[in-house]
């Protein structure tokens, strides 16, 4: 038998399984009946188990073993829950408890209070938040209630079939891959839904195993943020404002971001009326991913009325912060995460610096695929650089490293995704901190007649031209799957010798573990000019990403040269795809 005709008759079983299985409602059987005279849906459903992997689980809304629904978040719950049993063997001191918060997607809330009843079916309590809330407030949260682990039900910039479930350790950071690997044991263990313990809602608030939380931890986690800030005292002395447009993209940034803006003296925020409010079809948008420029159309028109200094957005559950400000031509262009984050960076060491702040072991933590402009400003102000594999989970291991040891001070995290982090009240990244530092320093900078892309280019005088993009493939399916695994090979086994006339001049593998990282499926490409390309399958989507990064002393040359490579990279890529 071969492996595709093995894996229609394990999806063909596991169909039949759920047809007949008793724990599965009747509204899921009429969904599964529904695809019954369609072999290929009942295949890709079923063929496997929706893979937790160490952010989680992330997939298409729907009945099957390969899709989000009750049934798959509860398994993955209960596989958290041994876990949790697990570690507090060795944590007597620590409540048994979790937190769960949930974002604005399709079946948010009934995912999020069926996670609750599973922890609560273990005796373990759920402080399950009253509504939406964002994900990095999800990781205050853990820490600030000592809870041993945490759940945020959201698939963060996915397309509206989408929904997730991300798991956070007690130290409110995504689970590293040792300790996810645990939770991945666990749930291998469950053979049938019976064994996934589940307590009714009653049972579980007569037990005080269901408690609801909100608006205590939501001052608490503002309060946190807005502790980051710099210069609140310029911002209030301004003549003439700063103008902020601001849209949440129908998530749950709206509220801690403007309250924050709010707080910190800046009060001339336009919100974008038509994506203000929670919407799980993200209607008004192709994305709901402040990376992509037309997530922004809405907002770019409300600026161009009111002549707004700069655009925010953040994505659903308000953990990736996107900002567009006037070019040089004076229409406005969407900074890449690695610009943002430079800007953010270079405002909070410079201030730090001139407050006497700026601790002796400071460090700056980025990503592998994240701009090198960032370790530039950061060995200008004396601090050192480390790098960490993409996730920002790697980089809240390092700060609770940090936090245990001494041995260096966190300042800031960011990797080129739109993910940032100042301050250590979480372990993940935040768009509420981030929005405020980036309006903070547009209000800073305009006080001084200055825009923030006067700065950047500033910052390209001073350290040289980075310029980074990031080309992706989207390949679904089992299909999509296969031809990710050819092309990571294909490049593995046979790498390029040179590129566009310049040397290839080292390998770096990271599936062998390199730098006393974990392993994991990337390949980076360092070039003779200093130029770098990575190839890495997504962890979170059916995809592969291609990061393509330039190094020039003249923007118009680093722009030409980063499109040429670019092409160059994407055509053999395509080929490898068989």
């Amino acid at each position: 038998m071969s492996s595709d005709q093995g894996l229609e008759k394990k999806a063909i079983e596991n169909y039949k399984s759920w047809l007949q299985d008793p724990l599965i409602t009747e509204e899921t059987k009429q969904e599964l009946h529904s695809i019954e005279n369609d072999p290929k849906e009942i295949e890709d459903r079923f063929y496997k188990d929706l893979e937790f992997g160490t952010g989680g689980l992330r997939g298409v809304i729907g009945a099957g073993t390969n899709r989000m629904n009750i049934y798959t978040v509860g398994k993955a719950t209960q596989g958290l829950a041994q876990f949790i049993l697990e570690s507090q063997s060795e944590n007597a001191d620590q409540e048994k408890s979790a937190v769960i918060a949930y974002d604005s997607r399709h079946q948010s809330p009934e995912f999020a209070l069926e996670a609750a009843l599973v922890l609560a079916g273990n005796g373990i309590k759920a402080y399950l938040y009253e509504s939406l809330r964002t994900t990095p407030e999800l990781s205050f949260a853990v820490r600030e209630l000592k809870a041993a682990a945490g759940i945020v039900i959201t698939a963060s910039h996915n397309p509206p079939e989408y929904n997730g479930y991300k798991a956070y350790g007690s130290d409110g950071g995504q689970l590293i891959p040792d300790d996810a690997q645990k939770v991945i044991h666990h749930i291998r263990q469950i053979d049938s839904l019976d064994q996934v313990k589940k307590s009714s809602k009653d049972e579980a608030e007569k037990d005080q195993l269901l408690v609801a939380i909100g608006k205590e931890m939501d001052e608490k986690y503002i309060q946190a943020i807005t502790s980051v800030s710099l210069n609140t005292n310029t911002i209030k002395q301004m003549s003439e404002p700063l103008k902020v447009v601001y849209t949440p993209l129908h998530g749950t940034g709206n509220i801690p971001v403007r309250e924050v803006l709010k707080q910190i003296g800046i009060t001339e925020v336009h919100v974008v009326k038509e994506q203000e409010l929670p919407d799980p079809n993200f209607s008004t948008v192709k994305s709901p991913n402040p990376e992509e420029k037309d997530a922004f159309a809405l907002a770019i028109q409300k600026a161009d009325e009111i002549q707004a200094d700069i655009i925010v957005g953040t994505d659903p559950d308000c953990d990736r912060m996107g900002a567009v400000v006037k070019n040089k031509q004076g229409t406005y262009e969407v900074l890449t995460g690695n610009q943002a984050g430079a800007l953010i960076l270079n405002y909070l060491l410079s201030h730090l610096k001139e407050q006497g702040k700026l601790p002796n072991n400071g460090v700056l933590i980025k990503t592998i695929v994240t701009s090198e402009l960032g370790e530039k400003i950061a060995s200008h102000y004396g601090l050192e650089t480390l790098n960490t594999l993409t996730g920002f989970k790697y980089i809240g291991e390092k700060m609770t490293q940090f936090e245990k040891t001494g041995e260096a001070t966190y300042v800031f995290g960011f990797e080129e995704s739109y993910g940032y982090l100042a301050g250590t009240y979480a372990r993940d990244k935040d768009a509420v901190v981030a929005s405020m530092l980036i309006c903070e320093a547009a209000a800073y900078y305009k006080s001084q007649g200055k825009k923030l892309y006067d700065v950047l280019l500033e910052l390209y005088e001073q350290f040289g031209t980075f310029l980074e993009v990031v080309h992706s493939r989207t390949l679904k399916g089992k299909a999509g799957v296969e031809q990710i695994q050819r092309i990571m090979n294909n490049w593995r086994t046979s790498p390029p010798q040179q590129l566009m006339n310049t040397s290839v001049t080292e390998v770096l593998d990271y599936g062998k573990g390199l730098d006393e990282l974990p392993k994991e499926n990337v390949l980076k490409y360092k070039l003779a000019d200093g130029s770098w390309f990575c190839l890495r399958p997504s962890g979170t989507e059916p995809k592969i990403k291609v990061y393509i990064a330039v190094n020039r002393q003249s923007k118009v040359e680093a722009q030409v040269v980063l499109e040429q490579l670019s092409q160059v990279i994407m055509n053999k890529v395509d080929e490898n795809k068989g």
